[in-house]
């Protein structure tokens, strides 16, 4: 299995398709690893070089507890591969590390896309009384060292969204979204420390030159769907797309929908 140790870590990546093609680095959510982008990824090897890696904290990547970049981890995934510019493609948290990315290395980024996801310093949106409750047990979960309960929670509030109940669900999806969560709860006692972006991206995303797709699940959080609405908005050469009957993870979801969306959008901007 394919690890690049870099200060304080040893990163699982994968790299898929030929190393001559246009690259995209697939970045996984919170409440995932890099399996989540596993429905995507023989459509895309057809004309990308794909490359995901497990941040730490999640997967197959280890860590020690040491401050470290999201951002600089990303790019020793790429320098290791030899790619010097890449679309990034985030989702959730992997979209906030893709802004961030975009912000700091634009030369490194062709195109970027987000899936569920907000720049670093968005402001703090008010929940709703259902989302907050949600919330709290989360909390007290957290609170009570229970990580297999913490996981179970984390997932279906994001995965299934706030306002649809599980037995209403695919059955497959279900088992899918508790899985990549579950993987992850070992790494629940490590503690190491990600450097944010400063000043945050928040402000910065107005700088953003290069083609971005801004996406987001119709049943996603009320304080994700506000960060859409902001990113569509902002970002200069956004474009943005609803998928509907899904939350946090479309693209595990409703798989062909995003395939769809995706591959139009990169021949459109031959990226």
């Amino acid at each position: 299995m394919p690890h690049l140790d870099v200060p304080g870590a040893s990163l699982y990546y994968e790299a898929h398709g030929h190393a001559s093609k246009p690259a995209l680095l697939l970045i996984h959510a919170g409440i995932a690893n890099l399996r989540m982008w596993d429905p995507q990824i023989p459509a895309l090897t057809d004309e990308h070089y794909v490359i995901r890696f497990d941040t730490r904290g999640f997967g197959q990547t280890s860590t020690e507890d040491v401050e470290f970049s999201n951002r600089a981890d990303a790019l020793a995934v790429l320098d290791h591969l030899g790619v010097t510019r890449a679309t990034v493609i985030g989702c959730s948290r992997g979209g906030t590390i893709a802004i961030d990315l975009a912000v700091e290395h634009p030369d490194r980024v062709a195109g970027l896309v987000t899936i569920g996801s907000g720049p670093g310093g968005f402001p703090d949106t008010e929940l709703t009384e259902l989302e907050d409750a949600r919330f709290d047990e989360i909390d007290q979960a957290f609170e009570a060292q229970d990580w297999h309960k913490l996981a179970r929670l984390e997932a279906a509030i994001w995965d299934f969204g706030p306002l649809r109940r599980e037995e209403d669900l695919d059955p497959e999806f279900v088992s899918a979204a508790y899985a990549l969560n579950r993987v992850n709860v070992v790494h629940a006692e490590e503690n190491p420390v990600s450097i944010p972006l400063e000043p945050p991206a928040y402000d910065r995303v107005v700088d953003i030159e290069v083609p971005t797709l801004v996406t987001v699940g119709e049943y996603d959080m009320s304080e994700v769907l506000a960060a859409y609405e902001y990113l569509v908005t902002t970002v200069p050469q956004a474009s943005g797309c609803v998928f509907r009957d899904t939350a946090h993870l479309p693209n595990v979801e409703r798989p062909a929908d995003v395939q769809r969306v995706l591959l139009g959008w990169l021949a459109e901007h031959n990226l």
